[in-house]
């Protein structure tokens, strides 16, 4: 896949659809190569006549890894974040928003719908709000604020968040699975599907990995404060995504999003969870073309 040189580093990404599209610029989150965006979802955005961007996201995937420092003890730091404490970090959202932005110029792209999952709901956030004439629009998917006062994940969830990748390929696929199960959809809404699963992990093992640069991704996520204020003073189409069986971000941050960011329009989507099931796909890529008519 091809790689640019943004922001000081060099991200690899891959592209669908013509160039003579408005561009969509995907945003995947904590740990999650581009890969994470299944294929067939992007092909689907491309039919809708989109120039659709994914890419690894720094600290991931092929993309440049910042591992000169040190890592401090996640758990402690955790602990901390959860009694109100500050967290210190390698770099801050600003620096990822600034990597995407470094992105779309070496692409000679000077607006795009910026869409974000997770973690990269924040990237896509950050980037709004920080380079206003760069966003089209904005979809914060399953994401947050920031706003420590907002629900903690649930045990099940933390759990996930705490657990280090497994080092061997196997393990990895069960870890895969056994995440899949604490924080995903709700089978009685979306299939719980084993095999789509397995070949997902395998295709994540074979791509690559980093567990380090996991830790050090949510480290600038806890260090970059809560968005809400800014948020507030955003002016464009955007759309808050989330999931009623999400046990990461509870519905509360979807509404906390959906009320900070003025006009924002709200999809709660029954029994869909903190994972992209391709079972929403055709709701949320409907729901994004709609958001991103006539911007």
């Amino acid at each position: 896949m091809p790689t640019a040189s943004a922001n000081g580093i060099t991200l690899e990404y891959e592209t669908f659809g013509e160039i003579s599209g408005p561009a969509l610029l995907l945003i995947m989150g904590l740990g999650g190569p581009m890969i994470m965006w299944e294929e067939a979802f992007c092909r689907a955005l491309a039919a809708e006549g989109f120039f659709v961007i994914r890419y690894d996201n720094r600290d991931c995937g092929h993309s440049t890894k910042l591992d000169s420092e040190p890592l401090p003890d996640l758990a402690a730091v955790m602990g901390n974040w959860m009694q109100g404490g500050e967290i210190d970090g390698p770099y801050r959202l600003s620096d990822m928003a600034a990597d995407a932005v470094g992105l779309l110029d070496a692409l000679g792209i000077e607006t795009a719908h910026v869409v974000g999952a997770s973690m990269g709901g924040m990237i896509a956030q950050t980037l709004a709000i920080e380079y206003p004439s760069r966003a089209r629009s904005l979809t914060s998917i399953m994401s947050s604020t920031g706003d420590t006062a907002l629900p903690n994940p649930s045990p099940e969830a933390m759990a996930v968040l705490m657990t280090p990748s497994a080092e061997i390929r196997e393990a990895f696929s069960e870890q895969h699975l056994a995440s899949n199960r604490a924080v995903g959809a709700d089978p009685a809404f979306f299939p719980y599907e084993e095999e789509r699963l397995r070949a997902r992990a395998a295709r994540l093992w074979d791509y690559g990995i980093d567990r380090e640069g996991s830790t050090r991704q949510m480290l600038s996520s806890l260090a970059s404060g809560d968005r809400t204020p800014a948020l507030r003073q955003l002016s464009l189409p955007a759309l808050v995504i989330h999931g009623s069986a999400d046990t990461l971000f509870s519905s509360e941050h979807a509404e906390a999003t959906a009320q900070a960011i003025p006009g924002a329009q709200r999809l709660i989507i029954e029994g869909f969870g903190h994972d992209m099931h391709p079972g929403a796909d055709k709701t949320i890529v409907s729901a994004i073309a709609t958001l991103c008519e006539d911007v």
